[in-house]
């Protein structure tokens, strides 16, 4: 079980969130949208999102501000959680602009509110499940792009919440979340994407 709990952990990594949602954007939307413009949008979302987090991950433990990926402790998730901010707000500046992919774009906006959410959290000493907000954040937007375009999603969102229920199983069999941290994940991820759909619905 531990195994398991480790693999879907790591498949479901938060860093892997924002690249996902852009994916299935793009997979979904009935909009025609150049090859060049999906190009432009999922390269540099993906270098921002999953490898200079990694980068700078590893130069953070070098310095000793962190010690594992998973960031157990609260005083870790400062600094990670203040460059996650910084790389979505360089996102919804640089590489979507709310001009032809408003979408896209609100989902970042709800991206960078949950962060912004965590971030106050940590600075309270309470540590949110960066997993669980994560996936119910995706799981949210989901069901937001089904209503938005009148698409049956059914398969896909009954995939994600069994990745929810199941990142949730995992993270408490790993003892790495209290279950009020894990509640309070869900809510920052479900609500953050529910916050900014009234802008684009």
């Amino acid at each position: 079980m531990k195994v398991f709990s480790n693999f879907i952990s790591y498949l479901l990594h938060p860093l892997f969130m924002p690249i996902g949602g852009t994916v299935a954007y793009f997979l979904i939307t009935p909009k025609y949208t150049p090859l060049e413009i999906q190009s432009a949008s999922i390269l540099p979302i993906f270098i921002l999102t999953v490898i200079i987090p990694i980068v700078t991950f590893l130069i953070l433990k070098n310095l000793g501000l962190v010690h594992s990926i998973s960031l157990e402790t609260v005083k870790e998730r400062k600094y990670p959680l203040y460059i996650h901010a910084s790389i979505l707000l360089l996102i919804l500046y640089k590489v979507i602009p709310n001009n032809y992919v408003s979408e896209l774009y609100f989902y970042f906006t709800g991206l960078l509110g949950a962060t912004i959410a965590c971030i106050l959290l940590v600075l309270l000493n309470f540590k949110t499940s960066l997993h669980a907000v994560g996936v119910s954040g995706l799981l949210m937007y989901l069901i937001n792009l089904s209503i938005h375009f009148e698409i049956n999603l059914i398969i896909a969102i009954s995939v994600f919440i069994l990745f929810t229920g199941g990142i949730i199983s995992a993270r408490l069999n790993l003892k790495a979340h209290t279950p009020m941290e894990l509640v309070v994940g869900l809510f920052i991820g479900i609500l953050s994407q529910l916050l900014t759909v009234r802008f684009w619905l």
